[in-house]
């Protein structure tokens, strides 16, 4: 009996480091993530095992399942948090297993819009995507057609497209993200002006725990305004250092308390086309 629960902790530990990327993707709370991971564990271990072939497929369609039902709960309760939701961030520097898969449908803001797709479509992009599952298993996991599983990622990768510019590279991102730092820290209206896009739009998820702007901001003009004019109180005393977030480069804020933000960009060639600041005190655990 013990040689047979050694046999399944161990395939699910192998995979493991799966199961998280694929729940963390699919719902953008390591929380929620994590209680999905421990939930297929203990289905793991109530299982008939002995006729399970392929322990890994059958983990991973478990994980899968039960985060498209996630998926749609979360939507229902997300209909009470106040202001702008993002999804937690983690720390990919650290690789808390997250990082253990291909980097692909990691970033705030591509995890952004997949909150716009339904569970299913959502599901199938990231099998395919982030894990390059082939599409007749894909099929299998969310009980559907090949055809149909090639439909759904199809109809995924042009939503992703549509609500995209093409994004610089990582190297320029954290340029960028340099340059609106210094800007925004010095209230320079002129230079934050210059950095963004015309229509660039800021989101800060604070689920109203601390003061922050209760709607999307829209427009270089505004925005650069509102940034200089919160720079006394926002950055005074601030410890600031650089972290990687969902594989782009962050700046994480500290004082006596703690991690008060974790803020990043996303850029485009026509310049920052979103900033992100995450200043909800529950989605900064990791980052303490």
């Amino acid at each position: 009996m013990s040689q047979q629960l050694d046999r399944a902790e161990s395939a699910f530990a192998a995979a493991r480091p799966r199961l998280f990327g694929i729940a963390y993707r699919m719902t953008g709370s390591v929380a929620d993530a994590e209680d999905l991971v421990q939930e297929v564990w203990l289905r793991w271990q109530l299982a008939d095992r002995a006729a399970v072939r392929n322990p890994e497929a059958y983990l991973a369609t478990a994980i899968t399942r039960l985060a498209i039902n996630e998926s749609q709960t979360a939507r229902a309760r997300r209909e009470t948090y106040v202001g702008p939701w993002l999804p937690e961030p983690v720390d990919t520097s650290a690789d808390p297993q997250i990082g253990a898969e291909r980097g692909a449908v990691l970033e705030l803001a591509v995890l952004m819009l997949l909150e716009k797709l339904t569970p299913t479509e959502r599901a199938a992009y990231v099998l395919r995507e982030a894990f390059d599952y082939p599409y007749g298993e894909i099929a299998e996991i969310v009980r559907t057609s090949e055809a149909a599983a090639r439909q759904l990622v199809s109809r995924a990768r042009k939503h992703l497209a549509a609500g995209r510019r093409a994004p610089v590279d990582r190297a320029d991102q954290r340029r960028l993200l340099e340059a609106f730092v210094a800007a925004a820290q010095a209230g320079d209206l002129a230079a934050l002006e210059e950095l963004f896009a015309k229509d660039v739009v800021s989101y800060s998820d604070s689920n109203g725990a601390i003061r922050a702007a209760g709607r999307p901001l829209v427009g270089a003009a505004s925005l650069a305004k509102i940034v200089s004019g919160w720079a006394p109180s926002f950055w005074a005393g601030a410890e600031a250092s650089f972290v990687e977030v969902n594989g782009l480069a962050a700046i994480r804020l500290r004082n006596e308390g703690g991690t008060y933000a974790v803020i990043t960009v996303t850029a485009s060639p026509e310049g920052i086309d979103q900033v992100l600041w995450l200043v909800n005190p529950e989605k900064l655990k990791a980052f303490r």
